[in-house]
């Protein structure tokens, strides 16, 4: 197996969910962890300290705003200070009350000032953020970068067409960046997850009636988890996935295809 220890591991959004889940399991594999969070930055603390208790890692948190997308260079540069190289970059942070109002509805009812916020913090938070990235890969000989998508770009979830239209942009454009920093031996997939039970997808007004049709639907018989996702990703970054780029892989426990 892919001998992981040392490197860097950077990912927007980690404090909950599907990020957190993302930072641990790299942790577990002696990965160094330079995540971001919103607002909190008291839980983004408690989050580095178990980190660095638990797996002997290095972990630092960064406060960062995705709708702002300038905000992306001075993030990396402040990585520079604490460590010595970055590896591995997910493009995970997502938004979800206030800034997705008319992102969020039936399609009669969408506006573009909540669809233009979730294009910012989906497609063009992942570009940016992975441009910054890759510079720092390349000069260590190449990474790995992770965006997530979502299986709403596939199959119909209500109020879900301003997020899932622009799941299925991310995706087209990681499959643009995997050809050409391919050049530079990075790896760019994306991991496109069924619903996952998350604060973000209980804020859905319809959270009950997805997570029952989930679970009918899944040939698993069950809502996928954080961890779940975790290991998809993970595994894009090691290097049994070297062969791998420009790629979605689904992780929706069967749910797509029934």
């Amino acid at each position: 197996m892919t001998n992981m220890k040392g490197k860097t591991l950077v990912i927007t959004g980690a404090t909950k969910g599907i990020g957190q889940a993302i930072a641990e399991k790299f942790a577990q594999n002696g990965v160094n962890i330079a995540f971001t969070y919103n607002s909190n930055g008291e839980i983004a603390q408690v989050l580095v300290n178990e980190l660095e208790s638990k797996y002997g890692i290095k972990a630092r948190a960064y406060p960062l705003n995705i709708l702002e997308t300038d905000e992306f260079k001075p993030l990396f540069e402040a990585i520079d200070a604490d460590f010595d190289r970055v590896d591995f970059f997910v493009s995970n942070a997502m938004i979800y009350g206030r800034p997705v109002v008319g992102g969020y509805g039936k399609f009669m009812r969408l506006k573009p000032r909540g669809l233009n916020n979730i294009y910012t913090a989906t497609v063009n938070a992942f570009v940016v953020g992975t441009q910054e990235a890759a510079k720092r890969m390349e000069k260590v000989g190449g990474g790995a970068v992770v965006t997530m998508s979502s299986t709403g770009n596939l199959i119909y979830i209500e109020n879900y067409a301003g997020h899932g239209t622009n799941k299925a942009a991310v995706e087209a454009m990681s499959r643009y960046a995997a050809v050409e920093l391919g050049e530079m031996n990075i790896r760019v997939n994306a991991v496109s997850g069924g619903p996952i039970d998350t604060d973000a997808l209980k804020a859905f007004t319809n959270y009950e009636e997805v997570k029952a049709e989930t679970i009918r639907r899944s040939a698993m018989n069950r809502m996928g988890s954080p961890n779940d996702i975790a290991g998809a990703v993970y595994f894009l970054c090691t290097e049994e996935a070297g062969w791998i780029t420009g790629q979605t892989i689904v992780v929706d426990g069967g749910t797509t295809f029934r």
